[in-house]
C-alpha cells in the first residue's frame, strides 16, 4: 500500500535525489500508538478492578463473621448519635433561626474548596457602600408606648390574682418605669421634697414600695399630681377607685401647671418644669377619658379627647387619635371615624395596624353584608368591592399578624404597655380592643376570611421587598417575645421553613431506629439480610465489569495482538 521500494532497487534520476531509507507514514504510527495506548489503559482497569474485587470480598468474610450484637449495637449506636444531631439542629434553629450545619459550611468549609470568590476591592466596596446605604434605609424595630395600655392596679393585677399568670414581662415594665422617669420628673424636682420622693419611686421595682414612697409624697405635699397618678395606675383595684384618683391629680396638675405657665420664661429650668407638668396634665386627662370609655360615657370619653387634640395639638407623639378611633367605632359614628382618618391617615404619618385596618373595616362595611365568594367569582368584583379588598390587603401587608387573632385562630392575651408596630404585640393589642366591632359589622369578618391571604401572593419575598410599605423587617419576632408574656405563642412572620438538615437527621434518626428494632426483633433474619445485600454487591460488581469490558473486546491478555 506505501509503495516503497525494495532493498537494492535503483532509483529513477527522476525520483530526486537518494535521502536514505523512507520514514513511514504518520497516520499508521499514530494507530499503532493509540491502539497500545488503549490496551494499556484496559489492562490498569482490569488490574483496578480485581483489587476492588479482592477488597469487596475481605468486606464480605469479615461481615460474615460478625455476630447479631454487633449489628444491633451499631444501628443503636447510629440511632443515638443521629438523634443527638437531630436535637442539637432543632435547637439552634429555634435559638438563631439558622441550621447549624449550613451555617459552618457556608462559613468555614466553603473557603476550603474554593466557593468563595475573590472579588475586587473596588467591588467590594461598593458593595459594602450598598448595603450601608440599604441598612440605613431599612427601619429598626423601634417599640411604642400603647396608646390603650390598661391600668395595673384594676386590671393587669386583677389578671394575675385569677389566673395565677404574670401578664407583663419584665422588660415591658421596665420600659414603662423609663417612660415615667421621662415624662414626670425634671432637673427642678431637687427644689420640691415631695418630687425628689416621686422620683425615687418611679425607680423602684418593688410595686408596694412605690405604693410607699406616693404616700410619702402626700404626706410632704397634698397636691402632688405624679403622687396621685402612680395610686391610680398600681394601688386602685377599680376602674372607679382610678378615676377618683385622677380627678384629684387632675386637680393639683392644673393648679401646678398654670403657676409653670407664668414663670416658664424665667430660666431654662422653669422651661423643663413646663414640660414636665404639661406631660402631667396631658397624661391625666388622657386616663381619665379612658376611664369614662370603660365605664360606659362614651360620648363623655370622645369630648374630653377631642378637646385634649385641640388644646395640645402638638403631642401627636402620644397617639390619642388612636383612643378616639375607638371610642367612635363603639358610638358607631362611622362618618366621624372617616373624618378623623382623612387627618392621620396620611402618607407622611406613621401607620398603624389602628388605622390601616380601621380604614379596611369601613370601606369593608360598604359591601360587607351582600358580599358571597360564589357570587364575586362568577360575576367579579365590583369597583367598591375592590376598594375594601384592597384596603384589607393594605392592611395586612402593614401588620399579617392581626387576621389570625380578628378570626379566632389564636387566643387572645391582655395587651403590653408597649408595642412593636407591625408585631404581634400590636397585633395582640389591636384585636383586644377592636374585635368587638368587626364583629358588630355583619359580614366583615367574612370578607376578611375570604381575602386576607391573597396579600401574600401579592409580595414575592416579604423581607427584602414591599408592595405598599416598606420591607418587613426581620427583628420583630425577638423583640415581640420580650414584651409578650412566655405563656403566648408569638406569631412570627413570615414562617420559616426547616432547613434541609433537620429533615436529613430527623429521616436518619428514624431510620437508624427502625433497623435497631429491627435488628433486636429479628437478629438472625437482620443478619442474613445483611450478608446477603454484601455478597450480592461483591459478586454483581465484577460481573457488569467483566462484561462491560468485553463489550470493548478485551477478552486476552493485554499485549495481544487484537490491540494493533
Amino acid at each position: 500500500e506505501s509503495r516503497l521500494p525494495e532493498p537494492g532497487h535503483a532509483i529513477s534520476p527522476r525520483a530526486g535525489p537518494c535521502r536514505g531509507p523512507a520514514a513511514p507514514r504518520p497516520g499508521l504510527v499514530a494507530g499503532v500508538k493509540l491502539r497500545c495506548g488503549l490496551g494499556q489503559s484496559h489492562g490498569q482497569s482490569i488490574l483496578l478492578v480485581k483489587a476492588l474485587f479482592l477488597f469487596l470480598l475481605t468486606v464480605t468474610v469479615f461481615l460474615s463473621t460478625l455476630t447479631p450484637k454487633f449489628y444491633f449495637a451499631l444501628t443503636v449506636t447510629s440511632s443515638f448519635i443521629s438523634g443527638l444531631i437531630f436535637v442539637f439542629e432543632w435547637w439552634h434553629f429555634r435559638k438563631y433561626g439558622t441550621s447549624f450545619i449550613e451555617q459552618v459550611s457556608v462559613s468555614h468549609l466553603r473557603p476550603l474548596i474554593g466557593g468563595a470568590e475573590n472579588s475586587p476591592p473596588a467591588a467590594a466596596s461598593f458593595s459594602a457602600g450598598e448595603s450601608e446605604a440599604s441598612r440605613q434605609n431599612m427601619p429598626e424595630c423601634k417599640v411604642w408606648r400603647n396608646p390603650l395600655n390598661l391600668f395595673r392596679g384594676a386590671e393587669y393585677s386583677r389578671y394575675m390574682w385569677v389566673t395565677g399568670k404574670e401578664p407583663l414581662t419584665y422588660y415591658d415594665m421596665n420600659l414603662s418605669a423609663q417612660d415615667h422617669q421621662n415624662f414626670f420628673t425634671c432637673d427642678t424636682d431637687a427644689l420640691r421634697p415631695s418630687d425628689t420622693v416621686m422620683q425615687k419611686a418611679w425607680r423602684e421595682r418593688n410595686p408596694q414600695a412605690r405604693i410607699k414612697a406616693a404616700y410619702q409624697a402626700l404626706e410632704l405635699n397634698n397636691d402632688c399630681a405624679t403622687a396621685y397618678v402612680l395610686l391610680a395606675e398600681e394601688e386602685a383595684t377599680t376602674i372607679v377607685d382610678a378615676e377618683k384618683y385622677f380627678k384629684q391629680a387632675l386637680k393639683a396638675g392644673e393648679m401646678i401647671y398654670r403657676k409653670s405657665q407664668n414663670c416658664h420664661s424665667q430660666s431654662p429650668q422653669h422651661e423643663a418644669q413646663l414640660r414636665r407638668d404639661t406631660n402631667v396634665l396631658v397624661y391625666v386627662k388622657r386616663r381619665l377619658a379612658m376611664c369614662a370609655r370603660k365605664l360606659g360615657r362614651i360620648r363623655e370619653a370622645v369630648k374630653m379627647m377631642r378637646d385634649l387634640m385641640k388644646e395640645f395639638p402638638l403631642l401627636s407623639m402620644l397617639n390619642i387619635h388612636e383612643n378616639l378611633l375607638e371610642a367612635l367605632l363603639e358610638l358607631q359614628a362611622y362618618a366621624d371615624v372617616q373624618a378623623v382618618l382623612a387627618k392621620y391617615d396620611d402618607i407622611s404619618l406613621p401607620k398603624s395596624a389602628a388605622i390601616c385596618y380601621t380604614a379596611a373595616l369601613l370601606k369593608a362595611r360598604a359591601v360587607s353584608e351582600r358580599f358571597s365568594p360564589e357570587t364575586a367569582s362568577k360575576r367579579g368584583l365590583s369597583t367598591a368591592e375592590i376598594n375594601a379588598v384592597e384596603a384589607i390587603h393594605r392592611a395586612v401587608e402593614f401588620n399579617p399578624h392581626v387576621p389570625k387573632y380578628l378570626l379566632e385562630m389564636k387566643s387572645l392575651v391582655l395587651p403590653p404597655e408597649h408595642i412593636l408596630k407591625r408585631g404581634d404585640s400590636e397585633a395582640v393589642a389591636y384585636a383586644f380592643f377592636h374585635l368587638q366591632h368587626w364583629k358588630r359589622i355583619e359580614g366583615a369578618l367574612n370578607l376578611l376570611h375570604c381575602t386576607w391571604e391573597g396579600t401574600f401572593r401579592m409580595i414575592p419575598y416579604p423581607l427584602e421587598k414591599g408592595h405598599l410599605f416598606y420591607p418587613y423587617p426581620s427583628c420583630t419576632e425577638t423583640a415581640d417575645r420580650e414584651l409578650l408574656p412566655t405563656f403566648h405563642e408569638v406569631s412570627v412572620y413570615p414562617q420559616k421553613e426547616l432547613p434541609f438538615f433537620i429533615h436529613f437527621t430527623a429521616g436518619l434518626c428514624s431510620f437508624s431506629a427502625m433497623l435497631a428494632l429491627l435488628t433486636h426483633q429479628f437478629p438472625e433474619l437482620m443478619v442474613v439480610f445483611a450478608k446477603a445485600v454484601s455478597i450480592v454487591s461483591v459478586t454483581g460488581l465484577p460481573e457488569v465489569t467483566w462484561g462491560t469490558l468485553g463489550s470493548f473486546g478485551v477478552h486476552g491478555e493485554v499485549g495481544s495482538s487484537q490491540y494493533i
